[in-house]
């Protein structure tokens, strides 16, 4: 039986409309849809920037469910993953009737280990508080009940609560097949549910931590796939750059202390003082802290390891710990087959040993063939209780492209992955040079439905005044739009600043509309405040500035205060600046003016979701307009009408309103 084509899918009379109440044909979807598709024939790579509105998810699920193979669909985050999953692939398998096989697969962190919640039972001391005993009950009976053991099926424990980190499994505790609870084992399920399945929802942490495991000879993580697709692609370069690269902190060597005493003293008591092991190691690593006290007088408390400020104390700490690390580290090798909690520490002292070394070789002030060539980034972060090492590569392109595999598909998508039309700052990041690159414009009418607002005189951004100006201009809006707005700032240091001046400002005009930022609680829950919330104001930084939908006049005004260039004291972006330096290369052009447009078109596409939305966009910063390279930022942009007077701005709102 010939299979239907995708224009009669995407159809008026096709099956996603008789499942869709209000389905409209959109020409760029089918478009879409049809590259997706050749690209799974020909098993070619397409990246595609498609806009809000487009489609993009039914795009690429139709079409991998009819002819892609064994398909895995990788996300941005795992609330995208739970939609595709529970919704999306779901819809569209049953509208295709097509009995395809789904499955969700995360990272162990998110599933509860049995083995660790028992050990956590037996430990009442462990828990911190009252609130820690109820979370503990409430996971236990979840435990018991649940089919999955995925902590997002527990609401009533929040996500960031600490209490997960001791009730799941990291790659260095898993017991592995010397684990008692082995068969009852959520991770192992999940996975061998994964190998079954037709396709796969995964994220694209786990895509990368897979990745990093085939290069060490593991091969069990994720299934072999005919065709992959990466949903929200434009994260893919910062989250391979995480994974690619390696850190080791205290909390790490001081949780090993801790875990060398427990187990040497139940299992191997003969053949040390585990206690004076465990005590030398903690010694060592609270050494290496003070070694690095100068750091609390930099602004960012993080500094690279060729601009250390007192470098011969961190060295001497270093190689202390080194040796305290590597001198217990040759004692549970000689017991780790008496017991798993005995192997699990001498794998950690091992795999934290190999970690510390890298900050040796090479030496300061020397470089090496191997530093040369995999271009390494050092740098060390003070934290409130804490010091981390990290080390992560200068360019992820090789490492990236290297790891397909052969006969593959390859589909990378976003509404964010062009500057302008310019894909050659994505491609060049991942080595994806040859790839197919189309663009697919949003539907949406813009020029109709929303305004770019940009006002004429504010003080320069790096100004004290700045802030307060721009809420001064911001205020009129949020009262021509009803409340109902986002605000995005580039630091968190702006949003308690921003929150507290529209504090202020609502106490002088008498308005008692809800403000919330980000802090006060977790983001899932801000969001769902913010979506009930008559009038509501949301401050938000970083992670507020993608993945938020919310339509309708719940959201008709969205404010960004400054141009969104990455912070110059980023260890990993000032190295890689310096290189594009070292090769005659303008550094500016060619690697902050694109990750600031890609940025700030993400944080506009927060602001029209549907063909019914509409609204003002905000940007304070005036550069968009003063500076020569703002045209290229603004002309990323949605089309949207613009202006630079505010009571033009405050008109289309209140017009708009009525």
């Amino acid at each position: 039986m010939q299979e239907p084509l995708i224009s009669e899918i995407f159809s008026l009379d096709g099956p996603l409309a008789a499942m869709s109440p209000g389905f409209r044909v959109r020409t760029t979807q089918i478009e879409l849809a049809q590259a997706v598709e050749r690209t799974i024939a020909e098993r070619s790579t397409l990246i595609a920037e498609a806009g809000t509105g487009t489609g993009k998810t039914w795009a690429y699920l139709v079409p991998a469910l009819l002819g892609g193979g064994k398909v895995l669909v990788s996300t941005g985050t795992r609330t995208l993953q739970d939609q595709l999953f529970s919704r999306d692939l779901p819809r569209v398998r049953e509208a295709l009737s097509i009995p395809a096989t789904i499955a969700l697969l995360k990272g162990r962190g998110n599933y509860v280990c049995h083995y660790h919640l028992e050990r956590l039972q037996g430990e009442d001391r462990a828990l911190k508080s009252r609130g820690e005993v109820h979370q503990l009950r409430n996971i236990q009976t979840f435990a018991q009940q649940s089919a999955t053991g995925d902590r997002a099926d527990l609401p009533t424990v929040p996500e960031d609560a600490e209490i997960w980190q001791r009730v799941t499994s990291t790659r260095e505790n898993c017991l592995g097949q010397d684990c008692p609870n082995v068969r009852d084992c959520f991770v192992l399920k999940a996975r061998r549910q994964a190998q079954e399945a037709d396709v796969v929802v995964i994220n694209h942490a786990l895509f990368m931590a897979d990745l990093m495991l085939r290069e060490e000879g593991v091969t069990d993580l994720l299934p072999a796939a005919d065709t992959v697709v990466f949903d929200e692609a434009h994260q893919l370069p910062d989250t391979a750059t995480r994974f690619l690269g390696s850190s080791v902190s205290t909390h790490q060597l001081l949780d090993l202390g801790r875990l060398i005493e427990t187990a040497g003293l139940a299992h191997a008591r003969e053949l040390t003082n585990w206690s004076e092991q465990a005590r030398a190691l903690e010694q060592a690593t609270r050494e290496l802290r003070l070694s690095c006290a100068a750091l609390e007088n930099m602004p960012s408390r993080r500094v690279t390891f060729e601009a250390f400020p007192e470098p011969a104390a961190f060295d001497i700490a270093r190689k202390a710990l080194q040796t305290s690390l590597d001198a217990v580290g040759q004692l549970l090798a000689s017991v780790e087959e008496k017991h798993p909690d005995l192997a699990t520490a001498a794998r950690t002292a091992r795999e934290l040993s190999e970690r510390l070394a890298e900050w040796g070789q090479p030496a300061r002030g020397l470089r090496s063939d191997a530093q040369d060539l995999h271009q390494i980034v050092r740098w060390v972060e003070l934290g409130l209780h804490h010091v981390r090492l990290h080390a992560a590569p200068l360019s992820v392109a090789e490492a990236f492209s290297r790891y397909r595999q052969g006969g593959q598909a390859w589909i990378f998508t976003s509404a964010t992955l062009s500057v302008h039309g310019d894909f050659s700052h994505f491609t060049e990041r991942l080595g994806l040079q040859n790839a197919e690159t189309v663009r697919m414009e949003s539907p949406f009418d813009y020029a109709k439905q929303a305004m770019l607002f940009v006002p004429q005189s504010l003080p320069v951004p790096q100004s004290s005044e700045f802030l307060p100006a721009f809420v001064e201009q911001l205020m009129p809006l949020i009262q021509a739009s009803q409340g109902g707005a986002l605000v995005l700032c580039t630091t968190l240091r702006a949003v308690e600043r921003v929150a507290a001046l529209l504090a202020d400002a609502y106490d002088r005009m008498g308005l008692s509309w809800p403000i919330m930022r980000q802090g006060n609680g977790t983001r899932r829950d801000l969001l769902e405040r913010f979506r009930t919330l008559d009038h509501a104001v949301l401050v938000g930084s970083a992670s507020f500035w993608e993945g938020i939908d919310v339509a309708g006049d719940r959201l008709t005004l969205v404010a960004i205060d400054k141009l969104p260039f990455a912070p110059p004291d980023d260890p990993v972006l000032e190295a890689r600046l310096r290189a594009c330096r070292s090769r005659g290369g303008n550094p500016f052009m060619e690697y902050q003016l694109p990750e600031a447009a890609i940025a700030l078109k993400q944080g506009a596409g927060r602001l029209i979701r549907s063909e019914t939305d509409w609204g003002v966009l905000m940007v304070g910063d005036t550069r968009l307009v003063d500076k020569p390279y703002g045209k290229q930022l603004w002309r990323g942009l949605p089309p949207f009408a613009r202006t630079r007077v505010l009571e033009e701005a405050v008109e289309f709102l209140t017009l708009k309103q009525a």
